[in-house]
């Protein structure tokens, strides 16, 4: 057995080798009785199989195509075909088995076919290594989202039931706390179900005519009480446009826009909104004088969980999955979603639409 392989190894590579010297003597013989032919049609001979000079002739030429061939297997180095086929099908199987870090050597071969097929394997593990981090992440997001309004639950359940001392006050404000919390896990179920459904091949959207301008006139409209809470002003600017989208979904996207506008706008702030269409693209930009974001959240904005003021995460108890819904609604639309913010000088997102 060669030092360095396994029984494996050697049973695989011995395979291989079986089967390429087997395909070579067949082809040899094909061969040896085509060039036969040949030589005994242009001399004026009968067939090889119809005499025996051309039978002769016939095993001649494959003895001289099985040497040639001998010489080839001996110093065309074929076993290091082998040995890069072998290095192919375990990289393979360490993916399959989950172990995405595999990777092959490159330049991998001096020939540029074996070079393309390392490249498409590690193209490929790559891709899937990247799947399994976004998945790890996922899971992990979701259980930190999930734990932290179980624990605020939980804690100020045992305190409800331990403390009979607790005044009317504090009984009514830690079952607020309770609601307030059981109403944060409803709404990132929510979300994780609309993420589901927006990202399965079955979703279908009820696409159908009507005004946009007066969709999102009425939407700010509704945000109403929290802009003038804060006493924000809100400025909107909307073309008169008949659309044909889906008028529930976009609706998802409008609220969620606003909301963040409003959120991270401090008291005094401005909000605009305009609408346009150009043609036949459609474009709404929704800018706001808030925080702002920054250079390096703006590459992550739209990813699920991702949230760009971290400090803000407990007081504005957002989950980091409306700007992905958003932005997945805008995608099945066959639109798209963009971002220009400056820290601390405010944020404007635009979306274009086709129409």
């Amino acid at each position: 057995m060669k030092k360095g392989l396994s029984r494996k190894d050697t049973i695989l590579r011995g395979f291989v080798l079986f089967i390429v010297i087997f395909a070579i003597i067949i082809g040899c013989g094909a061969l040896a009785g085509l060039f036969a032919r040949i030589i005994l049609f242009t001399t004026g001979h009968a067939p090889a199989e119809e005499s025996i000079y051309g039978q002769g002739l016939t095993w001649l030429i494959l003895i001289a195509l099985l040497l040639l061939a001998r010489y080839y297997l001996k110093y065309g180095n074929i076993a290091k075909y082998i040995d890069s086929f072998n290095a192919v099908i375990h990289v393979l199987e360490r993916i399959a088995k989950g172990d995405y870090k595999a990777r092959l050597k490159e330049p991998f071969n001096e020939h540029k076919s074996f070079d393309e097929l390392v490249k498409s394997v590690n193209n490929m593990a790559a891709d899937l290594e990247q799947m399994e981090n976004m998945r790890q992440e996922f899971i992990s997001n979701v259980s930190h989202e999930i734990q932290s309004p179980l624990a605020s639950i939980r804690g100020f359940a045992q305190v409800l039931q331990s403390n009979d001392l607790l005044s009317i006050a504090e009984r009514k404000l830690y079952l607020s706390i309770i609601e307030s919390e059981s109403a944060r896990l409803s709404k990132l179920s929510d979300s994780l179900l609309q993420l589901a459904v927006l990202e399965s091949e079955s979703m279908n959207l009820q696409q159908r005519p009507y005004r946009l301008d007066k969709q999102i006139r009425d939407l700010i409209l509704a945000c109403e009480p929290q802009w003038r809470g804060k006493k924000v002003d809100v400025e909107a600017f909307l073309d008169e446009v008949t659309c044909m989208l889906d008028e529930d979904r976009m609706s998802q996207v409008w609220i969620n826009l606003i909301h963040n506008s409003i959120k991270f706008t401090p008291k005094g702030g401005r909000i605009r909104v305009e609408l346009h269409q150009h043609g036949k693209t459609i474009e709404v930009h929704v800018s706001d004088t808030g925080i702002g974001i920054s250079e390096e959240d703006q590459k992550r904005i739209f990813e699920r969980f991702h949230k760009a003021d971290k400090s803000r995460d407990r007081s504005n108890q957002g989950s980091g999955l409306g700007l992905s819904i958003a932005k997945k609604i805008v995608d099945l639309h066959g639109g798209g979603v963009r971002v220009r913010s400056t820290p601390g000088a405010g944020t404007t997102f635009t979306v274009t639409l086709p129409n």
